[in-house]
C-alpha cells in the first residue's frame, strides 16, 4: 500500500536557484583556505608531511614515514598530495598539494546533488498529486531539493574547517559521497554504479577507514536485498567485491588498526560535538525522519540515513571523533532537504531571522577587529591580538581586502532580496545558512588570514628552535608527528625520531615536548640549552637538548638553519 507523502509542492515552488548563483556560492566556499597560507596545526601539516616525504624520496611510496616513524595506513590521500608536489613543481609545495584536496570537496559537493535528484525522482519521494493539477513536475523537483542538498552542506559548521584541510578525512568524505550516490543511482544507472561501488569502498578503506567501507558495504547490501529495482538487486555482488577490495587495499597498507575508544560519556560527547557540529543539517534531518515516518524503509530515506548511521557509530567507538563524524555531512544533507518541502512557513521565517542577526553580528565582529588589528582602533581588539599571538605584526593586503569587501557587499545584498519579498522556492530557507557561513569563512581567511597563519602554523616556532641549533646538524627528537612534519619542511636538520633518541640517538641535539607547567629535566648525558614554546600556545613547550660530548657552537652558528617555503 503506498501511503501519500508529507510533501506538497506547487511548480512555482520547485524553481532551480540559478546556476551562477550556486556556481559562485560554491567557488566562495571551496577557495578560501586552500591557497595563501601554511599548513596548519595538527593533522594538516602532518598529512603534508607524510606526502612532502613521498614528494622528495624520504620514504618509499608503499610505506610513507615522518623522521622514520611510519604512517598511520592512509595511503591514498598521501600518493595524491605527492604526485600532485610533483605533477606542480612551478608552485609551493603545501598549494600543490591542496590541489586534488579541493577537487575532492568540489566533487563531494557534485555527488551530494546527483543523489539527492536521484532520491528524489523515486515514486515515494514524489509530492501529493493536486485534484486539478498544478504540482511540481518530478525533474523541477528533484533539482529544487538537489539545491537544497547542496546548501545544506554548505551551511553544515563542521565541515568549515575540517573540509578545508589536506588530511585522509577528506579523502573519505568523497568515498561516502559516492557511496551514497552509488546506492541512490543504482536503480537507473546499473552499470555506472557496479563499478563505482567497487571504487567508492576501495577509497574510503585506502585512505584509513577499512572498517567505515565494510560497514558502509554491509549496510548497502541490506538495503540493496529488500529492494524492488532490479538495478539494486544486481549491485549485491559488487558490494561483497567492494568490501573485499577494501579489505585486501587496507591489508596491504596495513591500515588495520585497533582505534575503538568507547566509554561510558561517549554518548554525551558525541550527542554535545554533533549540535554544533552538524547544524543546521541535524535540526532539519529530525524533521524529516519526524514527517516521513511512514516511509523510512523508502529509498530517500533509507540511503542517506545508513552513512550517517555508519558516521555516528564509527565516532562514538572513537570517543566521540569529530573527523569520523565528518562522514555523516552527505547523509544528514540529503536528509535535510528533505524537510524542505513539508517545512511550515514560521519554520522557515525562524532560520532566515537568525542566520541574518548570527552572520551579520558574526561579519561585524571580525570587521571590527581586523580594523582594530591594523590602526589601533578600537584598541581592545589590537590589545587582544597583541596578547594572544605575541610578536605578530599585522601587515596589509589590497586582494585580500577587496575581496572580503565584495563578499560582504553579496552578503548585504542576498539578506535585502530574501526580506524584501515573498519567496515561494523550496531551497529558500537554506540560502541565508549557507550564505552566512560562506561570508564569515571568507571574513576569516582574508582578513584574518595573516593572523591564523601565524597562530596555527609551526613556521615561528622553527625560528625559534634556529636560534638554539646550527644548520645542517642532526636532531633527535621527542615529539608529536605535526611538530616533526614542520622540521622536516622548514629546516635543513636531519630528524631522528624512532625508538628512545635520547640514549641512542648519535645526534648532537635534542628536542622533547613538554608542558610549561611540568618542565622536563636534562637526561642522562645532555645539557639543557632552552625552554622554548609557540608564540600561540600557553601550555605546550619544547625543551633543547645539547650532548654533553658535543662541541658548543659558535654564536654565529645559532639561527643559520635555511627555512624552507
Amino acid at each position: 500500500m503506498n501511503l501519500p507523502t508529507p510533501a506538497l509542492v506547487t511548480q512555482r515552488a520547485a524553481q532551480r536557484l540559478p546556476r551562477w548563483a550556486l556556481m559562485l556560492l560554491c567557488a566562495a566556499y571551496l577557495l578560501p583556505g586552500q591557497f595563501g597560507r601554511e599548513p596548519w596545526k595538527n593533522a594538516d601539516i602532518t598529512a603534508f608531511g607524510y606526502m612532502s616525504s613521498l614528494a622528495e624520496g624520504r620514504s618509499p611510496w608503499t610505506a610513507p614515514a615522518l623522521a622514520g616513524l611510519p604512517g598511520d595506513g592512509a595511503l591514498l590521500p598521501y600518493w595524491l598530495g605527492a604526485l600532485s608536489i610533483k605533477a606542480l613543481p612551478f608552485i609551493d609545495a603545501a598549494n600543490a598539494a591542496r590541489v586534488p584536496f579541493a577537487l575532492l570537496l568540489a566533487a563531494t559537493l557534485a555527488l551530494i546533488w546527483y543523489s539527492t535528484q536521484h532520491l528524489a525522482r523515486t515514486e515515494a519521494a514524489q509530492p501529493v498529486a493536486f485534484a486539478f493539477g498544478g504540482e511540481a513536475s518530478p525533474l523541477d523537483y528533484a533539482r529544487a531539493l538537489a539545491d537544497g542538498a547542496v546548501l545544506a552542506t554548505i551551511a553544515s559548521v563542521g565541515l568549515l574547517q575540517l573540509g578545508h584541510e589536506t588530511t585522509p578525512e577528506l579523502v573519505q568524505l568523497s568515498g561516502v559521497a559516492l557511496f551514497m550516490w552509488v546506492l541512490a543511482a543504482a536503480p537507473t544507472r546499473p552499470r555506472v554504479a557496479a563499478g563505482a561501488a567497487v571504487v567508492a569502498l576501495t577509497v574510503v578503506a585506502a585512505s584509513g577507514a577499512p572498517a567505515i567501507a565494510l560497514g558502509l558495504g554491509a549496510s548497502g547490501f541490506v538495503i540493496c536485498q529488500f529492494s524492488r529495482y532490479p538495478g539494486a538487486l544486481g549491485l549485491r555482488a559488487w558490494l561483497v567485491l567492494g568490501m573485499l577490495a577494501g579489505a585486501l587495499v587496507a591489508w596491504e597498507g596495513h591500515a588495520w588498526a585497533w582505534r575503538a575508544a568507547f566509554h561510558w560519556n561517549s554518548f554525551w560527547q558525541l550527542l554535545r560535538l554533533g549540535a554544533w557540529f552538524l547544524w543546521p543539517g541535524w535540526l532539519l534531518a529530525l524533521w524529516t525522519l519526524w514527517r516521513w515516518r511512514h516511509h523510512l524503509t523508502s529509498r530517500h530515506i533509507a540511503v542517506p540515513s545508513v552513512g550517517v548511521a555508519v558516521a555516528l557509530v564509527a565516532s562514538l567507538s572513537m570517543g566521540g571523533s569529530d573527523r569520523a563524524l565528518m562522514l555523516a555531512v552527505p547523509g544528514v544533507a540529503v536528509l535535510a532537504a528533505f524537510a524542505l518541502p513539508t517545512l511550515k512557513r514560521s519554520a522557515g521565517s525562524a532560520i532566515d531571522w537568525f542566520s541574518v542577526f548570527f552572520f551579520t553580528a558574526l561579519a561585524i565582529f571580525i570587521w571590527v577587529f581586523y580594523v582594530g588589528m591594523m590602526t589601533g582602533t578600537p584598541a581592545k581588539p589590537a590589545q587582544r591580538i597583541a596578547a594572544l599571538l605575541p610578536g605578530f605584526e599585522p601587515h596589509f593586503s589590497p586582494s585580500l581586502l577587496v575581496l572580503a569587501v565584495l563578499g560582504t557587499a553579496a552578503w548585504l545584498a542576498l539578506v535585502r532580496w530574501r526580506t524584501a519579498r515573498v519567496q515561494h522556492a523550496l531551497w529558500k530557507s537554506l540560502v541565508l545558512p549557507a550564505t552566512g557561513v560562506t561570508l564569515n569563512l571568507l571574513l576569516l581567511l582574508t582578513l584574518g588570514l595573516p593572523a591564523i597563519d601565524y597562530a596555527r602554523s609551526y613556521r615561528p616556532w622553527v625560528y625559534l628552535v634556529a636560534q638554539h641549533v646550527p644548520n645542517g646538524v642532526c636532531v633527535a627528537a621527542q615529539l608529536p608527528r605535526s611538530a616533526l612534519a614542520a622540521l622536516e619542511n622548514y629546516s635543513n636538520w636531519r630528524i631522528d625520531a624512532q625508538g628512545d633518541v635520547a640514549r641512542n640517538s648519535e645526534c648532537p641535539y635534542l628536542l622533547i615536548d613538554e608542558n610549561r607547567h611540568a618542565l622536563v629535566s636534562a637526561p642522562p648525558g645532555w645539557t639543557l640549552v632552552a625552554h622554548l614554546h609557540r608564540p600561540s600556545e600557553r601550555e605546550e613547550s619544547t625543551a633543547v637538548f645539547r650532548k654533553t660530548t658535543a662541541p658548543t657552537p659558535r654564536p654565529a652558528d645559532f639561527g643559520r638553519v635555511a627555512l624552507a617555503r
